[in-house]
């Protein structure tokens, strides 16, 4: 068989008849399914009893997501592993159209797709534009350049080489995102990834969902995951380390520096539109207008304004000046 595909699940009596369904319907023939029922207290482990497909059902008291996760990679056997939550939908030849893209890539160790939102875009714009974002991500470069905005990956939508998790790891325990975690590891790690141009999951948005009840996905939890690998990255390819130019000032832009600054990155300077700020200091540091930023070969600049819409503006400005994404500038957030 090629393919192992994880899925946890915690009271998901609701949804995860449809989504072993779905996975029913694969047109990839060499198929482990791997359900790991994280002490449920529902009816969710009698659903995959009686289930039509052939499954391991790994029952356990309740871990969290993160040691089902690594249960049932341990349980599996296959040479590519795929994700999928219990809530999900994949569409019939996600699976298949994945492991032929590892087959014939094998310098690439990690393989996604686009995902389709089932949620009410309205009531979460944020999240649905987020997924927009990351379905616009679909290239090798684009999905390592822009790895310190956010995660440029939706979790379930993933394929991966088993031999990944026995070089560098598995899934981590701690305050921080699971995924987004694990794939800043691979990618600091040198490890090439994939974005197929399709659709191949339904992604089902809720209010119940980790994203939105747990602590590990604020947004200080993934400025908190990200500083030490940005660190690190700005040490290997910013001229002018430890000095950065910031572009934002505001308070929650600062505030969300903390980590990077303890990482030992120095601000040299901010970049910031509110003619209240420029001119004076911010926390011990000048703010510059746009106008008065240096030359791209004088400085490197960090985008960290997290206003929606903030992110294209300074990138059409920085490129307009003849910055270049990766070698003058970063997008974070």
């Amino acid at each position: 068989m090629r393919a192992s595909v994880i899925l946890p699940a915690y009271n998901e009596a609701e949804f995860i008849e449809a989504a072993l369904e779905s996975l029913s319907r694969q047109t990839e023939s060499e198929l482990e399914l791997i359900v790991v029922d994280d002490g449920s207290t529902d009816r969710t482990s009698a659903l995959v009893s009686r289930s039509s497909r052939r499954l391991k059902l790994i029952r356990t008291e309740r871990r969290g997501l993160v040691a089902a996760l690594n249960e049932g990679i341990a349980a599996s056997t296959c040479q590519y592993i795929a994700r999928m939550d219990a809530d999900d939908l994949a569409h019939p030849d996600r699976l298949r159209l994945q492991a032929d893209y590892l087959d014939g890539h094998p310098d690439v160790g990690l393989v996604a797709s686009q995902a389709e939102y089932l949620g009410d875009r309205a009531k979460n714009l944020g999240i649905a534009l987020w997924v927009d974002w990351t379905n616009s991500l679909l290239t090798t470069d684009e999905l390592a350049l822009n790895r310190f905005v956010e995660s440029p990956l939706i979790h379930p939508t993933v394929m991966f080489r088993r031999e990944l998790v026995e070089s560098f790891g598995g899934y981590r325990e701690g305050p921080f995102p699971e995924d987004y975690e694990l794939w800043l590891r691979w990618l600091e790690a040198g490890v090439s990834m994939a974005k197929l141009p399709h659709k191949l999951l339904s992604w089902r948005e809720r209010d119940r969902r980790l994203t939105r009840t747990d602590p590990r996905y604020s947004p200080e939890a993934f400025y908190a995951c990200k500083a030490p690998y940005l660190a690190r990255w700005l040490e290997r390819n910013n001229p002018h380390h430890p000095r950065v130019v910031v572009w934002g000032a505001g308070r929650a832009s600062r505030l969300r520096l903390r980590p990077l600054i303890d990482a030992g990155v120095e601000v040299e300077s901010f970049v910031d539109i509110d003619p209240k700020k420029i001119g004076n200091s911010v926390s011990g540091v000048q703010v510059l207008s746009p106008n008065e930023l240096p030359a791209p070969n004088d400085c490197f600049v960090l985008q960290w304004v997290g206003k929606r819409g903030a992110r294209e503006l300074v990138r059409e400005a920085l490129q307009t000046r003849g910055f270049r994404q990766g070698v003058h500038y970063l997008l974070c957030a």
